[in-house]
């Protein structure tokens, strides 16, 4: 099934006899909480979901962002409506990071029918909601562990054996700025690989012969196995996984990403733009 959806698949979906649940995930990092935004107006029937909440848990060592409980995450989807068959379509504001992290969790808990709104919220032209739905409870049990993870020490020795790329600002990979965790630079052979170049300028994603061509030129071709993903605190990186997944290549998420490796003073920190 293709990861992504449009805006009119979406809307005849919705008027089918199996409307899909629609999950509003809209979210900023560092900026005013999604939930004001959602009240003003949603998609119909769409469900706020909380990134920093709910498709979280506590910042800690872990990073900003590490996972969530699975359980505790399988409550919230069934409290939305999520059932074991459900079609679930999530979206945000446009930038695509939110939904694309609640993809890769419903994904990882082994739900399989669940698609990102390409364009988010910014490329939808239907009419907008102000109620907020009371969806049936849905019968979603997680089985972690479908999609692969990663962590710090996989994360090292995958940049060392396959390809780990770093799905941040060049500047921040560089180590040029750093304006959120402890040091700015990159995982020892990590390769820079900014998300904001899988999609143009409406937010949409590139075709896939352009994101397969994208990665190919970043050395994931048929001789590269492994291909593992990370970013600040695994939101982004969620992303680059789903343009991966677009492109037809399956990479692991190392969910900890910068925030849980910069954190711990013993790990190594390179700079500069080359992947040393």
């Amino acid at each position: 099934m293709k990861p992504i959806i449009s805006a009119s698949e979406c809307v005849s979906e919705s008027a089918g006899p199996r409307p899909p649940v629609l999950l509003d995930v809209r979210w900023q990092l560092g900026g005013p909480h999604g939930r004001p935004d959602y009240e003003a107006g949603h998609i119909p029937g769409a469900v706020f979901v909380d990134l920093d909440a709910e498709l979280a848990g506590p910042a800690g060592s872990g990073g900003r962002h590490p996972l969530p409980d699975p359980a505790e995450f399988a409550a919230v989807m069934r409290r939305a409506g999520v059932g074991r068959d459900s079609s679930v379509i999530v979206y945000d504001g446009g930038l695509g990071w939110a939904a694309a992290r609640a993809w890769w969790l419903l994904r990882w808990t082994g739900h399989r029918d669940v698609r990102v709104l390409d364009g988010g919220l910014a490329g939808w032209s239907g009419e907008l909601s102000k109620e907020t739905p009371a969806p049936a409870e849905g019968d979603f049990v997680p089985e972690p562990g479908v999609l692969p993870l990663l962590d710090a020490d996989g994360a090292a020795a995958l940049a060392r054996s396959g390809l780990l790329l770093d799905a941040r600002a060049a500047e921040r990979y560089r180590g040029d700025v750093e304006p959120i965790d402890r040091v700015g630079g990159h995982i020892p052979g990590a390769v820079s690989a900014p998300t904001g170049e899988n999609v143009g300028a409406d937010g949409r994603f590139l075709p896939v012969q352009a994101l397969t061509a994208r990665f190919a030129g970043l050395g994931a071709d048929g001789a590269t196995a492994d291909i593992g993903v990370y970013c600040g605190s695994g939101v982004s990186g969620a992303h680059e996984v789903l343009a991966l997944e677009i492109a037809g290549y399956r990479a692991a998420l190392y969910a900890g990403s910068w925030s849980e490796w910069s954190a711990d003073e013993s790990r190594p920190v390179a700079t500069g733009p080359e992947p040393r």
